[in-house]
């Protein structure tokens, strides 16, 4: 399995977070964000043990290459 890169925030203070990978193996993306802890909003979802609940800020969505237009090989 390789990890590609696609984009880090760039807005996030010192570059660490979020961050978008995309797995060539498995051909999906891998999302780092900040952790929701937030109840009021979780209670509103149905999370199964093995999953968890990331968000990500919109702009980050340029990283995607769907909406860039690019393409996953980074």
């Amino acid at each position: 399995m390789a990890l590609h890169r696609l984009g880090k925030d760039p807005e996030s203070p010192d570059g660490k977070s979020p961050t978008v990978y995309y797995d060539d193996q498995t051909d999906n993306y891998v999302l780092q964000g900040w952790r929701v802890l937030d109840g009021e909003r979780l209670a509103q979802m149905n999370i199964p043990d093995h999953e968890t609940v990331i968000e990500f800020p919109r702009r980050m969505m340029q990283f995607f290459p769907e909406v860039s237009g690019g393409s996953t090989d980074a």
